[in-house]
């Protein structure tokens, strides 16, 4: 499974983490222990959201899907979305106030949509998500070890800046896990003179539609790991996104500066669509997992 855990760097730090992220026995325990309890709601004051998104093989993109899942598509191609931000003090609602202590961490969350929720999900707009990365090891460690539904990766660097001009992003995973990624977006005209290229022209009614369809998803799903023979399972997430449409600018590309082997695994087309959202909060509501595929 791609959302298995590899460290970055060889050594016996390095492994005994990936031994203890990737252990079925601990996620059993803790499943357990956490299913008592209820969820703790967390939120972040998000900054500079730069969505990437392509066109890609839908046959290609679905075994990035969990089992049962169907991908939202369009004579054969599927959205992928790579959406990187900063977090604004990722922690706990319940600090109030207090929240402003926690870090910021950057993210990277690579995402597919699906056409429908899957069974045992509620009827919302879903994703599944491909990867996630974040630049600290203690919130990648704590995703790990105490969520189903966000199996983050940590790279060997992981480099974002937003500027006036532009937004840059660099992603190196170095021995591990996390896939590769280097881009470059230019800030371009205002989100009202934007208009759709035609690979995407045919899936949208107009840019404020693809906004809407790309950025407003209320639920993720992703694979967990299961016993040998034992049925396929998925955790669900449910989150709060309240995107401001009219705040999106519209960026465009350096296609000389992309570097994704997992696209050009997945035939994407050249053409991508790019936007910033500058900011938003964040807020993840609920987790568990859904009943075994048949």
């Amino acid at each position: 499974m791609h959302h298995l855990y590899t460290h970055p760097h060889q050594g016996a730090f390095g492994n005994g983490l990936a031994k203890l992220f990737n252990s079925r026995r601990f996620a059993t325990y803790r499943r357990a222990a956490m299913s008592r309890l209820p969820f703790m709601a967390l939120d972040s004051d998000v900054v500079d959201v730069v969505y990437m998104n392509w066109l890609v093989d839908e046959a290609l993109a679905a075994p990035f899907a969990p089992p049962g899942a169907r991908l939202w598509s369009h004579q054969g191609r599927t959205p992928l979305t790579v959406l990187t931000y900063r977090h604004g003090h990722f922690g706990p609602r319940w600090m109030g106030p207090l929240r402003r202590l926690m870090p910021s961490p950057l993210q990277s969350n690579w995402r597919l949509y699906l056409a429908e929720p899957l069974s045992d999900a509620p009827p919302i707009p879903t994703v599944a998500f491909v990867y996630n990365m974040m630049d600290s090891l203690a919130y990648v460690a704590g995703t790990r070890l105490f969520s189903d539904a966000l199996p983050s990766h940590w790279p060997a660097r992981f480099d974002f800046r937003v500027t006036p001009n532009e937004a840059i992003i660099g992603i190196a995973p170095g021995e591990g896990s996390a896939p590769r990624l280097a881009a470059r977006a230019v800030r371009a005209a205002g989100a009202g003179e934007a208009v759709l290229p035609p690979p995407w022209s045919g899936m949208f009614n107009g840019w404020p539609d693809a906004i809407v369809r790309l950025a407003s998803q209320d639920a993720a799903v992703v694979e967990v790991p299961t016993a040998e023979g034992a049925p396929a399972r998925s955790a669900l997430a449910t989150i709060a996104l309240p995107v401001d449409a009219a705040s999106v600018e519209p960026l465009l590309l350096d296609t000389h500066t992309l570097d994704c082997p997992l696209l050009q695994r997945l035939d994407a087309d050249p053409e991508a669509l790019c936007f910033l959202l500058p900011s938003v909060r964040f807020s993840a509501l609920s987790e568990r997992l859904l009943r075994a595929s048949a």
